[in-house]
């Protein structure tokens, strides 16, 4: 049976902060209204179904991890932290655990325990689903918000967005949640996807899948110019970059960047000075040279196969060109970027819900009065680890509590 017309609350979105916001709402007549069969569909992939939903370290460590726009975010995460959110799992019988990236889990590394959490919480504050229903339109009308569906209206006194962004489109993020605020009168900068590979021009290291260097230096440049600078681990796959390292670092990289990655963990200078010791120290090969600088072997034969070096030339009748350039692409291997790998395999999407007409200390609208935002929805993201749940868990109950607080309409 489908639920009553009218509902004080209305959430459009049943992912985490969808789900989030509904598990703090005191008040009565809530609505959560899902388009997939299922509330919770990018939960139940998060963390490759393991569910890393928050990060175990220090919440003002926090604002390395989301860009130029974590200021926006410091109310609601100083208002529900990372560990009000583990409290409220273990409260609710969820044995935690933590790994030794910070990274934290149910113990049982089964998402589907978070989500069983959150949706046995709302159901017992007498939340509404109303699951595998798409909404089509929202207005505001007068006092009242009006979300249509395909074959009915609902009416609210308080609507709170929490669609997500564009990322992972299978769960449901297919950016309706923009077309709603932009409806509203909102402003949504642009978009683009986030946490995600990215595939260069001419990429000549396919066969090196599976490889991956430690905590690497990237450097972007755009027109030849450097612009921003990060350290990670980076992956070689079939088609391009990977890694930890490179999936953080995607919010900053447009098509036509290069990313130059130090292949060789060292600093050229010291590579040069390592190099011109060794050639004059016996008949030292180039693949033994690279080796001992701990370089994998098929990488280091693959640099030298791009630069026509036989492997077993000694150092020392390498010439002073060739030296230079084995040497740059050694430590700053320059990548053109022809795109990113895009919203299938994105964790998340820059771009949203412009910020500046939101309230960071309410998630309501600037614009429209009683409308609030949660979620990847806004211009946020955040890096792997945990930090984009997170994010989404404090916008949602921030959003919660600004209703709960809120005169009666």
């Amino acid at each position: 049976m489908k639920p009553s017309g009218h509902f004080y609350t209305i959430i459009i979105g049943g992912g985490p902060a969808g789900l989030f916001a509904a598990a703090h709402l005191n008040r009565k007549q809530v609505l959560l209204i899902e388009k997939n069969k299922l509330p919770g569909r990018k939960l139940m992939i998060s963390g490759s179904g393991q569910c890393n939903f928050t990060h175990s370290g220090k919440i003002s460590a926090f604002q390395k991890h989301y860009g130029k726009n974590y200021p926006f975010l410091v109310p609601a995460l100083n208002g529900y932290t990372n560990k009000n959110v583990i409290d409220f799992f273990e409260d609710r019988g969820i044995k935690i655990l933590i790994d030794k990236n910070g990274k934290v889990f149910p113990r049982s590394l089964r998402a589907a325990a978070i989500l069983d959490t959150l949706v046995t919480e709302i159901r017992e504050r007498g939340v509404e689903l109303l699951n595998g229903e798409a909404v089509l339109k929202v207005q505001k009308v007068s006092e009242k918000f009006i979300v249509s569906l395909n074959c009915q209206e609902y009416t609210c006194n308080r609507l709170i967005i929490a669609t997500g962004g564009l990322s992972y489109p299978s769960t449901g993020s297919d950016g309706d949640g923009f077309t709603f605020a932009k409806a509203l009168g909102h402003t949504i900068t642009p978009t683009q996807p986030a946490l995600c590979p990215v595939v260069p021009q001419a990429y000549p290291f396919s066969s090196l899948s599976g490889i991956s260097l430690s905590s690497a230096k990237i450097s972007l440049y755009r027109a030849g110019k450097l612009i921003n600078e990060h350290r990670g681990d980076v992956s070689f796959t079939h088609t391009g970059l990977s890694g930890p390292g490179i999936i953080d670092f995607s919010r900053y990289i447009l098509p036509g960047d290069v990313l130059k990655v130090n292949l060789a963990g060292i600093l050229p200078e010291e590579l040069e000075a390592r190099f011109m010791q060794q050639s004059q120290v016996g008949s030292t090969t180039l693949i033994s040279f690279l080796r001992h600088q701990s370089v994998a072997r098929n990488l280091a034969l693959t640099l030298l196969e791009l630069n026509q070096l036989s492997p077993e030339k000694p150092l020392a009748e390498v010439s002073k060109m060739q030296r230079k350039k084995l040497i740059n692409d050694c430590c700053a291997y320059p990548f053109e970027v022809q795109k990113l790998a895009g919203y299938k395999k994105a964790m998340a999407t820059t771009g949203g819900v412009a910020l500046n007409e939101i309230n960071p200390s309410t998630m309501e609208s600037k614009l429209i009065k009683n409308l609030y935002f949660a979620g990847e929805v806004m211009d946020i993201d955040g890096d792997t680890g945990g930090y984009n749940i997170q994010a989404a868990f404090s916008t949602g109950w921030l959003a919660a509590q600004s209703i709960n607080a809120s005169p009666e309409a």
